[in-house]
């Protein structure tokens, strides 16, 4: 019996105590301040684009690193990290005493077989003279043989005359021979001269071409990165020297998951940030997709280019971003901006009942899209929420 009169008890304390709590917040409501002028918008689903992100590391699309092609010490280093070259600036000079060396000496074999193709061709000229005389004469012995000839069988002239003619005529016919036969084996010295003046020629043209190695220049416009060596200090061909990075084309190369790679095409826009430009979006387009795969991470790299005209002064390789590509769209519930209340280190929107009171609720925010931000908890579709003048809104305000 004491146990049931002593919950009997509590259940009527409970009831005085209810009736008291709801008497008060009929009298705080009648009570509430009343604001005017204070717009309300009811909350509704939205159909938003749903992004996925990748994050990455912005590089520049053209790095090249200068190499030595021959040995010996630097003498000249006209650049620096942080210096801007142009392409065909000469940025390294290398000692090129033994190469200049070798280019006089090819050049001295270009004239020497120069020279000796001038002798060669008086000594074929002289000599195509003497076989035009040796001609001439052969022409002159054979007539006079066939002359004498007819002669000797008419008994016209002796058996000694005959002879003589004969034997003139066999020597104009071995003169004649001889003499062609100088030409030819003139022209083939000719031959020979020529070889070895196309040979000199092409070690004129070699050495002139390590020469030039001991100047390195620019391949492109850009900016130096990396300096590998110092005035006084030994080369070896494929050395590396400067490292130049062309600062008018910049991309970010972001890591996307396995998942998400059959997504990705070729031309796909892209909304980057990059942490150090702030909280500004860059437009990109991908320009590349690596084909192959990270096997340790199960990822892909995309290359994203950047409009360099735009944010080119304040791009930089390494610097690091994020990348937001459109996977399609989806509904979400999204409220201004402007309707956000921060407490600290709270989040709210104040929700208008169905009596006209405003009271403060907890949400959980999103991504913010043209001024709205995404409610991903803490609001139903159909509530109300006050939208404008939140500073003057307290709790338990009465909206008109």
């Amino acid at each position: 019996m004491m146990r049931i009169i002593a919950a009997k008890a509590i259940l009527v304390s409970l009831a005085l105590l209810s009736v008291s709590c709801n008497a008060k917040q009929e009298a705080a409501a009648g009570s509430a301040p009343e604001i005017k002028d204070i717009k309300v918008e009811q909350v509704a689903l939205s159909a938003i684009d749903d992004y996925y992100e990748a994050t990455g590391t912005v590089r520049s699309a053209t790095t090249s690193t200068l190499s030595a092609r021959v040995m010996g010490n630097v003498i000249a280093l006209r650049a620096r990290e942080g210096d801007r070259v142009r392409a065909g600036q000469v940025l390294v000079e290398i000692d090129s005493r033994d190469t200049l060396v070798q280019l006089q000496k090819a050049q001295a074999g270009l004239a020497e077989a120069q020279h000796a193709l001038e002798e060669v061709e008086r000594s074929i000229s002289a000599a195509e003279t003497a076989r035009t005389a040796a001609d001439a004469n052969r022409q002159l012995a054979a007539t006079t043989f066939a002359r004498y000839s007819t002669l000797f069988e008419r008994r016209s002239v002796s058996r000694q005359e005959f002879d003589e003619v004969e034997a003139r005529h066999k020597v104009a016919w071995a003169e004649a021979d001889r003499a062609e036969k100088m030409v030819q084996a003139l022209a083939a010295r000719k031959s020979q001269a020529l070889a070895k003046i196309d040979q000199a020629r092409a070690d004129t043209s070699n050495a002139k071409l390590v020469t030039g190695y001991a100047r390195i220049t620019s391949p492109v416009s850009g900016i130096v990165t990396a300096r590998q060596t110092e005035i006084g200090q030994m080369t070896a061909p494929g050395a590396p020297l400067l490292t130049i990075e062309d600062n008018s084309h910049y991309r970010l190369e972001a890591v996307v998951e396995e998942s998400q790679i059959a997504r990705a095409r070729i031309g796909d826009r892209a909304l980057v940030k990059i942490d150090a430009l702030g909280d500004r979006e860059i437009p990109g387009r991908v320009a590349e997709i690596v084909p192959a795969s990270d096997p340790a991470s199960r990822s892909f790299t995309l290359k994203i280019d950047l409009p360099v005209e735009e944010y080119g002064s304040g791009l930089r390789s390494g610097m690091f971003g994020r990348a937001s590509f459109i996977a399609g769209q989806r509904q979400a519930i999204m409220v201004p901006q402007q309707a956000i209340v921060e407490r600290g280190q709270l989040t709210g929107v104040f929700v208008v009942d169905e009596t006209g009171i405003a009271r403060l609720r907890l949400i959980k925010t999103g991504k913010t899209y043209d001024g709205r931000v995404e409610a991903l908890s803490g609001l139903s579709e159909g509530e109300r929420i006050v939208i404008t003048r939140v500073e003057a809104v307290s709790e338990g305000s009465r909206i008109e």
